[in-house]
């Protein structure tokens, strides 16, 4: 099979494809022939260096998202055929081998039903953005799973609503009732937000965020969704209600914040930080459930007609998709293998 990995971090020009043996999954695992393999932040960070100070094996397959086919099963794997249509997360993680390649091994809990009307450009565009994009709209004290109606009478701010995680969180908010108000760096990525669904988009560069955020949420909103906390936490700060829940998933455009503690903590704020590489297995199943819940009712999607574009690349252009991604370019990159 053809598989793209590395054997040393650093910059894309160490990706390369090689040819390697067909997997066999092992007691309680499936092999799964991926069709589209999601290239996410997460993965260009972990080659580069940024995760690991010496590589945990002899060399690695990129890619914790995926969709496909299961193609066979290990010992003790009940429920699932060879046929069935699959999506994957956190692939790669405790493993050498991620979704970058022909055929990948995962424990069958990583391998989570397709519904038939969803592409498999759509399931490899889930994992990494949906599910932490669930864990943040699940991080307020009262709420752990996500259905219609259980955000209703809810407002929920999305920072950055044009970005994977931020698209997917604007969905899955609508999905569960919430009023969503996203913040937004240009006319075009606004387009895109509306597009996910969000009810309210905010130009953060040609109007005050703060007064317009107060305009639509007098109250103030219950939940934010922050992805710049360093630039943004002020902002916050100054329009969470009383008792809200700030959900930090990640650090652009700073890796340090500061916050004074009176005015803070007068707030009775809660601060939630997610990265999934963390999260107990029943939480990330339940995340599991509850986008393919929305998947089945039609309530996530990709493509221009979603705010999420779709960039398309072979496998032997895993470098340059890497780097489109690091470059921060607009939409879901997806690397192309049948």
């Amino acid at each position: 099979m053809r598989a793209v990995v590395y054997s040393e971090p650093g910059p894309s020009s160490v990706l390369r494809v090689v040819e390697r043996e067909v997997p066999e999954p092992g007691p309680g695992e499936v092999r799964v022939r991926v069709v589209r393999a999601g290239v996410n932040p997460t993965d260009w960070k972990q080659r580069a260096g940024g995760t690991y100070p010496a590589l945990p094996y002899e060399e690695i397959t990129p890619g914790q998202d995926g969709a496909g086919t299961i193609d066979a099963l290990g010992a003790g794997v009940s429920g699932v055929a060879a046929g069935d249509r699959v999506w994957l997360h956190m692939a790669q993680h405790g493993s050498a081998y991620g979704t970058a390649a022909e055929y990948v091994v995962v424990p069958l809990h990583k391998a989570v039903p397709l519904p038939p009307a969803a592409s498999f450009d759509l399931g490899a565009s889930l994992g990494v953005p949906a599910v932490t994009a669930h864990r943040a709209l699940t991080s307020s004290a009262d709420a752990d799973r996500i259905a219609p109606g259980t955000l209703a009478g809810r407002t929920v701010l999305v920072q950055g609503g044009a970005g994977a995680v931020g698209n997917a969180a604007i969905q899955l908010a609508h999905w569960a009732g919430a009023n969503v108000i996203t913040t937004v760096s240009s006319a075009e990525k606004g387009a895109l937000a509306a597009a996910a669904g969000a009810d309210h988009v905010v130009n953060y560069r040609e109007e005050d965020p703060e007064a317009a955020i107060r305009r639509i949420a007098p109250d103030g909103v219950d939940l934010v969704v922050e992805v710049a906390p360093a630039q943004n936490n002020d902002l916050d700060r100054a329009v969470i209600r009383n008792g809200g829940t700030i959900a930090i998933y990640a650090n652009n455009g700073g890796d340090e914040m500061t916050l004074p503690l009176r005015a803070t903590f007068s707030l009775n704020l809660r601060y939630q930080f997610v990265l999934l590489y963390g999260v107990a297995p029943e939480l990330l199943a339940a995340a599991a459930e509850d986008i393919t819940a929305a998947l089945a009712a039609g309530a996530l999607g990709v493509g221009e007609e979603q705010g999420m574009p779709l960039h398309h690349y072979s496998l032997e252009r895993a470098a340059e998709a890497h780097d489109a991604v690091e470059g921060g370019v607009v939409g879901k990159v997806l690397l192309d293998l049948a």
